[in-house]
């Protein structure tokens, strides 16, 4: 008996689950028309319209470019649920991380569109030290995204601009990040305050703090 012939992609796809209906909602929820989703996935109108019926079924690669076109994953185009995502962090939790004397530790979820932090800035003196000479509260960051910060601590200098503001226990600053700013404590102990910022694709170490970090466990 000969075998028969080996499974392509066509016969690939036919295993597919339907994803007609995820892929008319999508582009919908994208604000698309027909014409414009196909032109952006480099498809004809047609072939789209017909992906979107369940008249055919897309291939593997063709999943892949449908996904970057709405800015999804194929697990969506799939109708297949993530996983839910844990909402809370618990004290004793990730281990305090540190760099050039600032210490923090995260207090929201990994993979957000916002991150959260609680951080200790140390005492002006402690940077005399620096290799680099200087520390911390003497580098002016300028950067795309928000930072909110609230003091919890200790009290805070925080330049803005031409600004500078001193910020006691209790106040808070909610500012664009784009404004050159640097921060630093204004009292003999430190500062220690809550800090959260919309900049997701840049490593905590070098966006909050710069410089090299090293991790302690609580």
């Amino acid at each position: 008996m000969k075998p028969g012939p080996a499974p392509g992609p066509e016969d690939a796809a036919d295993e597919l689950p339907a994803v007609a209906p995820q892929l008319r909602e999508l582009r919908r929820r994208a604000g698309l028309t027909l014409e414009a989703a196909a032109a952006r996935a480099r498809l004809s109108p047609a072939h789209l319209s017909r992906l979107e019926t369940g008249r055919r079924q897309p291939s593997l690669p063709l999943l892949l470019g449908l996904a970057r076109t709405y800015g999804t994953t194929v697990s969506e185009l799939l109708g297949e649920t993530p996983a839910v995502a844990d909402p809370i962090v618990r004290a004793g939790g990730p281990g305090a991380r540190e760099a050039d004397g600032w210490t923090y530790w995260q207090a929201g979820g990994s993979g957000r569109g916002m991150q959260a932090l609680r951080v200790h800035v140390p005492p002006p003196d402690s940077v005399r030290g620096h290799p680099q000479g200087r520390g911390q509260g003497e580098l002016v960051r300028v950067h795309p995204g928000e930072e909110w910060l609230y003091v919890l601590d200790g009290r805070l200098r925080l330049h803005l601009g031409e600004a500078e503001y001193l910020l006691e226990p209790g106040d808070s600053a909610h500012f664009d990040s784009l404004t050159p700013h640097r921060i630093a404590a204004a009292s003999s102990g430190g500062a220690d305050l809550l800090f959260v910022h919309t900049l997701l694709q840049s490593s905590l170490a070098g966006l909050c703090l710069g410089g090299t970090s090293t991790t302690h466990h609580r």
